[in-house]
Order: C-alpha cells, then structure tokens, then sequence
C-alpha cells in the first residue's frame, strides 16, 4: 500500500503522543525503573524524552533496545490508532543527544583521516540513523564524501577522498 493509499488519519498528534507516553510509562514501570516521559508535539513530529537515572536497560548496548522500544512504541501509539503520519522519536536519558554529538565527532576525525591519507575508509555497519548523522556531518566536509554499500544490517558507511 503506498502512502497515497492509506486512509486519512483521525487521530491527532497529541493523540498519538499521550498514547506513547503511556506505553513508556507502563514499560518503564514493568522494568522496575524510576522515570517519567516528557513529550513534545511540533506539528506531526512527537518527540518523547524519557528522564531517570538508571534507565540504561531501556537503551541497550549501542542503543539497540532503545530501537527496538520505539518500535514498539510506534506500534503501540500509531498504528494501534490508525496514525500513518506522524514520526515518533524517543530518547532516554539523552543517549541520542550523546550519540549524535559523538558520530559527529568521530565523523570529522574520519574525514580528517580519508582527507590526510588520501585513501578510502569503510567504518562498521550501523543503523539508519546512525548512518544519517554520518552522512549528515560528512556533507559539510571538504575534501570527503560518503556513501553507504551492502545491505541492513550489514549497511555501511564508506568514506572516500574528494
């Protein structure tokens, strides 16, 4: 089905958000954890924060579980509701604010190693987006660019000399 053929949503943004915040709560709860969910609405983009201290079970090691969780969270609050529109992102205790700022920087030595050498890098397999904030900061090197070969989950970055 294309998205020209899904049906209209008839639920709102806000809908869909306290949705989400209850599924975070009530996984957050089930865990043993001590946080609370924050949600911020703009237009049709949900960004819902999860504060605590102890919450590393929720993220996971390199952030898979924070992945799978909002998935899972996207299933619960979105398509439960019949919400094909609005893009939900959740962070928990800022691991992804911490995870862009530490891509952006490994991103830059990368480029300022492919620069020095003249010579080509593959880096690891990641995540999409993982991949997006690489690709994201590579765009405004010079001297580099970057594309991603293979296929999930073995898609990666390589970087080469401009």
């Amino acid at each position: 089905m294309s998205n020209d053929d899904r049906p209209e949503s008839t639920v709102t943004p806000e809908e869909v958000g306290a949705a989400a915040v209850a599924f975070m709560d009530g996984l957050t709860e089930a865990f043993g954890l001590d946080g609370s969910s924050v949600l911020q609405v703009d237009g049709l983009e949900l960004e819902l924060n999860v504060d605590g201290s102890e919450l590393g079970l929720l993220v996971g090691p390199g952030g898979r579980t924070l992945n799978a969780v909002q998935d899972l969270a996207r299933v619960a609050a979105q398509r439960r509701l019949g919400d094909h529109e609005t893009r939900l992102r959740i962070d928990v205790a800022g691991y992804r604010e911490r995870r862009e700022v530490a891509l952006g920087k490994f991103a830059r030595d990368v480029a300022e190693q492919v620069r020095t050498s003249g010579t080509a890098r593959s880096l690891e397999a990641m995540s999409s987006a993982d991949r997006k904030v690489i690709h994201d900061v590579l765009n405004d090197e010079a001297g580099v660019s970057s594309r991603s070969v293979g296929e999930d989950p073995d898609r990666r970055i390589v970087v080469d000399p401009a």
